[in-house]
């Protein structure tokens, strides 16, 4: 009896070709799942980043307006004008972070635009009535594409929102 349990045990070792070849076509399948999914996060991130971005400067040009009487005009055209309100804002490309692109402004209105590092600009506008609007574009600040979730901008980097 001792003999045959000592025989099975030596005639079962190791995995059969079968077996094996499950094993890997199931962490196929869970790889092909997963492995999406991680591709498009630093673009998300990125995006995010230049979002946030946007709402620091955003902040900031409220602040200027304040010691202005409520006029913007003194940001218009000058990044720069609102860096020096908060530091932490990049006005020019580079070390692979977003930064502030453009300000355009007048005593009541302003436009301020940031760029990802993945190319896509972001925008927020405060209008004359005091109304926010928050606008996506794909790289360079052109229209492309519709309808879809594309890089953070919902509805496409055509002018989608965020």
């Amino acid at each position: 009896m001792l003999f045959k349990l000592r025989q099975r045990a030596k005639d079962e070792r190791g995995f059969t070709l079968i077996e094996l070849l499950v094993v890997i076509l199931i962490i196929g399948i869970l790889a092909a799942i997963a492995i999406p999914s991680f591709l498009n996060q630093k673009s998300k991130a990125t995006d995010a980043a230049a979002k946030e971005l946007a709402h620091t400067a955003q902040v900031a040009i409220e602040t200027l307006a304040t010691d202005n009487n409520g006029s913007y005009v003194s940001a218009n055209g000058s990044p720069t004008a609102l860096a020096t309100y908060e530091a932490t804002i990049q006005t020019t490309a580079g070390n692979n972070n977003a930064f502030l692109l453009s300000v355009a402004s007048t005593s009541s209105t302003y436009t301020i635009t940031t760029q990802s590092t993945s190319g896509d600009e972001f925008q927020i506008n405060r209008l004359a009535n005091g109304s926010l609007t928050r606008t996506c574009l794909g790289p360079g600040g052109v229209t492309v594409g519709s309808g879809v979730i594309d890089g953070g901008c919902v509805g496409g980097a055509s002018g989608g929102t965020w």
